[in-house]
């Protein structure tokens, strides 16, 4: 079974419909399928729910469909960097469901194991338990959780092979892994495809048998959601300084640390 698909159009063509539940991986801006995000916007399909961590930033990401209006509805534990998410949602045209980030994780883990719900203490007392139904162990209240079982998932991962073994790179393994496992259909975009066989077994992080779709995005624009510079350092003050501690080192007889060298040196 061929499951590469030559463009994200092509990989969501036929799957995707008005009216579904989606879960997209990613924590941000990181570990987002960019490319997958901007086929869906489009296809035109209206009235998604999306499962999300949160839902980009304006222009990015799932902002994208914000502002197209595809979106009907949120689920996520996190809405704090998208001015436009929060006018629709105040004007009452964005309905949302706030759910703590652990809750929310094992939501999708839960659906993609088979387990219908589950209880955690995370809300009780708060309107998150509000309707819920509350139980008592060991003499501790719990609010049951319904899992999640989206229509679709849209998820990135670093490297595929061609049966759809996946392998997250670093912090972009996040709620991929969750989403993907979660999905009636599993739609991934990766940076690297690879025959199989050449990824090591214990370098695979998701098994194919949850993947249905692969498509191929080399170069992905991967923005920073917030950057943060240090203060430039004056290099006069820093030679000087390089200079006394390696002055105090050689006095000492021990060894100049190699960061102070490069200091020196100009690096």
């Amino acid at each position: 079974m061929n499951k590469i698909f030559p463009t994200a159009d092509a990989a969501l063509k036929g799957v995707v419909a008005d009216g579904q539940m989606l879960a997209v991986g990613g924590f941000g801006l990181c570990g987002i399928p960019e490319a997958l995000i901007d086929a869906l916007k489009d296809s035109g399909v209206q009235n998604l729910t999306v499962i999300s961590n949160n839902a980009g930033v304006d222009g990015f990401g799932l902002g994208k469909l914000l502002e197209t209006r595809q979106i009907k509805k949120m689920i996520a534990s996190y809405v704090g960097e998208n001015k436009e998410f929060e006018r629709q949602y105040l004007a009452g045209e964005l309905a949302l469901e706030f759910t703590p980030q652990g809750t929310l994780a094992e939501k999708l883990r839960a659906g993609g194991a088979g387990i219908p719900a589950f209880f955690t203490k995370t809300g009780v007392g708060t309107q998150v338990a509000e309707g819920k139904e509350l139980r008592e162990f060991d003499g501790e209240t719990y609010v049951m959780e319904r899992s999640l079982v989206p229509d679709v998932a849209l998820v990135k991962a670093d490297v595929a092979d061609k049966s759809g073994n996946l392998r997250f790179r670093l912090t972009a393994r996040n709620f991929n892994p969750a989403a993907a496992m979660a999905g009636k259909i599993c739609i991934v975009e990766v940076e690297k495809i690879v025959e199989v066989g050449e990824l090591a077994p214990d370098d695979i992080h998701l098994p194919g048998i949850y993947v249905h779709r692969i498509v191929l995005n080399a170069n992905p624009e991967k923005r920073i959601e917030k950057r943060t510079v240090s203060a430039s350092v004056d290099a006069a003050a820093a030679k000087v300084e390089a200079q006394t501690v390696i002055a105090a080192a050689a006095a000492a007889g021990s060894e100049v640390p190699a960061k102070v060298v490069n200091k020196k040196e100009g690096a």
